[in-house]
């Protein structure tokens, strides 16, 4: 009796996840599906799933009328640049706070998170001022700025609870040996975390690749990354939802790509420390 029970709990938990999978992919599906469409099929009602006029016309309107190259590569630089000196920073600070904390170093943690609450567009004119008079608008080097300060205190978080987990016996034993500061980050912390860096890394990257406001608001042709090119695509006449569709496809297809090579180090990175 017991293995029945078992095996209906363990079928009902699959097809629940199953569908909540769908469920989540079903509007990515849409989207890949009205890319394919004229914008007649695109704003049919009922919508047309299978049975329509597949084109690539979109992609070629798309490919014609912006450079998605040069969009990609911003993308790319603003997101990997980022994502770089957030971990520079990032780690000798969750190790600082990790294996020798102090009095404050709770409050400290919880301040940097409060951050995260604070509405963008609250600090917007005050940074794009900021900007402005540093010539930082429209550039590479300001949007890096931006992002990296942005997801840094989930960086460290993250970073802070999987340091947390490393038995601190290994490090003391370091140190007794005679290794540094620096030999103990790179030779004896570094390859026992390096599931929660490589999620880390993959996570801070793909939120960098996915930010809009900033991107939207403190670029504009120069330094602007794929958010910008789907964004170009909404125009005073209305929304063109098949050439937007196809747009967006180009733009989340390597990041999805990535994803799924690397799906297997972000779910372990994830659950780090999870089981002892």
């Amino acid at each position: 009796m017991a293995r029945k029970v078992t095996s209906r709990h363990v079928w009902m938990s699959t097809a629940a996840a199953w569908l909540f999978g769908f469920l989540i992919f079903l509007p990515i599906l849409w989207m890949f599906l009205a890319s394919f469409k004229s914008e007649l099929d695109a704003f049919a009602m009922p919508p047309k799933f299978l049975f329509f006029h597949w084109t690539t016309e979109n992609y070629a309107t798309v490919q014609q009328r912006s450079d998605y190259v040069h969009h990609a590569l911003n993308s790319i630089i603003i997101a990997g640049g980022s994502t770089l000196i957030a971990m520079l920073i990032a780690v000798p600070a969750a190790w600082s706070m990790a294996f020798s904390p102090t009095k404050r170093t709770k409050d400290v943690l919880l301040w940097m998170l409060s951050t995260k609450m604070m509405p963008p567009v609250g600090v917007l004119v005050p940074i794009y001022l900021v900007y402005r008079d540093f010539g930082l608008l429209d550039s590479r080097a300001g949007l890096v700025l931006i992002l990296c300060l942005g997801n840094l205190p989930i960086v460290i978080w993250m970073l802070f609870t999987y340091f947390k987990e490393i038995p601190k016996d290994i490090l003391e034993a370091a140190r007794m040996d005679g290794a540094t500061i620096g030999r103990e980050l790179v030779y004896v912390l570094t390859p026992m975390a390096i599931p929660g860096l490589a999620s880390t890394l993959l996570l801070n990257f793909i939120l960098a690749w996915n930010e809009a406001f900033w991107t939207l608001n403190l670029s504009t042709l120069e330094a602007a990354p794929l958010t910008v090119f789907i964004a170009s695509y909404s125009s005073p006449e209305g929304l063109f939802w098949a050439k937007l569709s196809a747009a967006s496809t180009l733009a989340i297809a390597p990041i999805i790509i990535l994803g799924w090579f690397t799906q297997r180090q972000l779910v372990r990175g994830l659950t780090f420390g999870a089981v002892k």
